[in-house]
């Protein structure tokens, strides 16, 4: 099928290579402008851009979809449809009407539960049991058209928001491939939009640990926010970044060192319950196991984190 590839961080690459690898036509492919990365601002291309450049497609980074010649640009190119996976911008109407056979997305949720721009963090984050990737033909509206195919899994215990991101990006690519196989035979199924939650885009103000939730709310925040921005405390006034942890009994004020043991870690208490920080990074130190940490700083119990 002659197509046309929207997307543009590490979650829409084995999708566009699942496409090549069976035999499509990928005629162009649309991504987000370079961006500065890192703390030195070095302009950097997006991962879909860099796949694309390494297997010879035209690469197009429009500013917006919006304007007639960027849509007569696309409708040149008459592709029979159009892919979108995390492409990172709505597409008008005028857009979605130009392929015959529509603009299928493939967004990293079980719709409609988390539309949005963030739907694999917030299912860790909201203590979700499953996740999933569906594909829809798109409408106008954010993540609101007929779903075509599902891929359900559960999520691990003590998963990460990175490693389910991993895991669906890889079955998002399989979907996709056997959603264009049966498109002939697929019956769009309508939302329920009674049932949907937004998954808006996570910023660092989030990250801060509220010690007053239940122990099984922060290990959820602190997982889906690995790795990025990854959970945030304080020690002694001090930031501390917590990449893991797990649940533990204890009993104590919010935030209160109930255990500071070189071989066990750092046990916090929390509203209900408490954890063991497993995996932290201190403020201008290296990311290290919490009992690596406890060698080299004296952490008192009866301690407070977060004050």
């Amino acid at each position: 099928m002659r197509l046309v590839f929207m997307g543009t961080p590490d979650f829409a690459v084995p999708s566009l290579r699942a496409l090549l690898d069976a035999g499509h036509e990928v005629c162009a492919v649309y991504t987000q402008p370079d961006k500065p990365q890192g703390r030195r601002q070095v302009l950097t291309a997006p991962p879909v851009k860099e796949l694309a450049l390494a297997r010879g497609i035209p690469v197009c980074q429009p500013a917006t979809l919006k304007n007639e010649d960027e849509q007569e640009r696309l409708r040149a190119l008459a592709p029979e449809a159009v892919i979108v996976v995390a492409y990172g911008k709505l597409l008008p109407r005028a857009v979605l009407d130009i392929p015959p056979r529509g603009c299928i997305n493939v967004h990293g949720s079980l719709l409609p539960r988390w539309r949005g721009a963030a739907p694999i963090q917030w299912s860790v984050i909201a203590g979700d049991e499953k996740a999933g990737v569906t594909t829809m033909q798109m409408a106008e509206g954010l993540d609101t058209g007929g779903m075509l195919l599902t891929y359900e899994t559960p999520i691990g215990a003590r998963e990460t928001a990175g490693e389910l991101f991993d895991r669906l990006a890889q079955a998002g690519a399989a979907l996709l491939i056997e959603t264009l196989e049966r498109l002939d035979r697929i019956t769009p199924v309508p939302q329920d939009d009674s049932r949907s939650c937004y998954a808006h885009m996570l910023d660092k103000q989030m990250a801060v640990i509220d010690w007053t939730k239940p122990a099984r709310a922060v290990d959820c925040l602190i997982r889906g926010l690995n790795p990025w921005p990854v959970a945030l405390t304080t020690l002694a006034g001090a930031r501390l970044k917590v990449y893991a942890a797990e649940p533990v009994s204890g009993h104590g004020r919010p935030g209160e060192v109930l255990e500071s043991d070189p071989k066990k870690g750092l046990t916090v208490a929390c509203g209900e319950g408490a954890l063991r920080l497993t995996e932290i990074q201190p403020v201008g130190g290296k990311r290290m196991g919490c009992a690596d940490f406890l060698r080299g700083h004296a952490v008192e119990k009866g301690n407070f984190l977060g004050r």
